[in-house]
């Protein structure tokens, strides 16, 4: 199969218009799709109040619920590699509404987290990420990066609607009440949208028996799973870095002695600012191919961490929670360009996802480790600390890898 000139053979109707309203779709479908991913973190204190644990305890509602979120997304790729993405959709239309309304009746705190993890996170809103992904990378070949990154903004429009909104829910109707409201508006939205997508992609039609191209037998000298295994060491590392600041931004600032509506307005900031960096990433990827622009994004992300240690006025506080939104939003989207760089299409699904799974696994790991971090030492000080060494980890794992690359006189774009 020529990847530089996806085909459809399954409709006779023109494919430019309909490749525009799919990636408006993809868009809102992500927009929708991942708020279960910040419902554990605005909700941290009023569910460790009401089960009375601790905060560690508490941001294990997050990091199962990002647990199962990762291994759902490669599950959910694997369905989109051999059926197309609506199957992954239909189902995470339907799992993670109920996710949301049946832990709010849990009783005990295992019902809430199991439910959170296995509906919410697993076979809902991990059908709303990396196969969308992977699905919009098979659409588009030379702006790839810019599409990948648009639709990928749509996590960062969540960021920014849905923390102000569950916030006011939770103050004023309590948690339980707004899981429920938000679970039906997700039932309400996702399953209309998700028939809108029911074209495949050319290579599902592909000739299956079509020899292997050979830039992807050893992509930079590496056997594809070593490189596979690399790149997800890397997104570890970022990712840890990464969800520091988002998992515990709100609960850092009430402990400075600010509202909780000021952290979920630092939140609300910092992620609508990485829909600016995430749009721009993906213009530069689309120049300077996914290995830089990751070096890059992991560069600017640790200059800001560090800045976290400093900040302790609100004003401050306002203004790095915007750099850090500036600086790491393209980090994401770079992986997924990475990967259709290297592998072939026909493994889009599943590789993006396992690498988009180790991304969440160390948003989940970090999430939880600055907690129990925490716990030990009663600030978030030794917790940035931990998060600059992650995201140190991933710049020269990076580096390597861009250093493979130009010794090799391999191609990153």
């Amino acid at each position: 199969m020529n990847d530089a000139s996806p085909r459809l053979t399954d409709s006779t109707a023109p494919v430019g218009a309909y490749v525009i309203v799919r990636l408006f779709v993809s868009l809102a479908l992500m927009t929708v799709g991942t708020v279960g991913m910040y419902v554990g973190i605005v909700g941290l204190k009023p569910i460790a109040a009401e089960f009375g644990i601790s905060r560690g305890v508490g941001s294990l509602t997050y990091a199962l619920f990002m647990i199962g979120y990762a291994f759902g997304n490669v599950i959910h790729g694997r369905l989109a590699d051999r059926y197309g993405i609506l199957v992954p959709l239909l189902i995470g239309s339907v799992a993670l509404p109920a996710g949301l309304i049946l832990s709010a009746q849990a009783d005990t705190l295992w019902q809430f987290l199991a439910t959170i993890a296995l509906l919410g996170g697993a076979l809902g809103s991990s059908a709303v990420f990396a196969p969308i992904i992977a699905d919009v990378s098979l659409w588009f070949v030379g702006r790839r990066g810019l599409a990948v990154a648009f639709v990928l903004s749509g996590s960062y429009f969540a960021g920014a609607i849905w923390p102000p909104v569950l916030q006011y829910l939770i103050s004023e109707y309590g948690w339980r009440s707004a899981f429920v409201t938000v679970g039906y508006f997700c039932l309400a939205t996702m399953v209309p949208l998700s028939l809108l997508m029911y074209r495949k992609p050319a290579h599902l039609f592909a000739d299956k028996g079509a020899p292997r191209q050979s830039q992807f037998v050893r992509p930079l000298g590496l056997t594809p799973n070593a490189l596979q295994c690399t790149i997800c060491l890397a997104g570890i590392g970022c990712c840890v870095g990464m969800s520091m600041p988002q998992v515990h931004i709100v609960a850092h600032a009430t402990d400075l002695g600010f509202a909780a509506e000021r952290g979920a307005e630092m939140l609300s900031l910092m992620l609508g600012c990485g829909i600016i960096s995430r749009i721009a990433s993906g213009w530069i990827s689309d120049r300077v191919g996914g290995l830089r622009t990751l070096l890059l994004g992991g560069g600017l992300q640790g200059v800001v961490l560090a800045a976290f240690l400093a900040a302790d006025s609100l004003t401050a506080l306002y203004i790095v929670s915007a750099c850090f939104g500036l600086s790491q939003g393209g980090v994401v989207p770079s992986y997924a360009i990475i990967v259709r760089t290297f592998f072939p299409a026909g493994e889009a699904g599943w590789r993006i996802g396992t690498a988009l799974f180790s991304t969440i696994f160390g948003m989940a790991l970090g999430g939880w480790l600055a907690g129990f971090l925490y716990d030990l030492t009663g600030s978030y000080t030794v917790s940035f600390i931990n998060a600059l060494g992650f995201n140190v980890m991933n710049f020269l794992i990076v580096a390597f890898l861009l250093t493979r690359a130009r010794t090799l006189g391999a191609a990153t774009r």
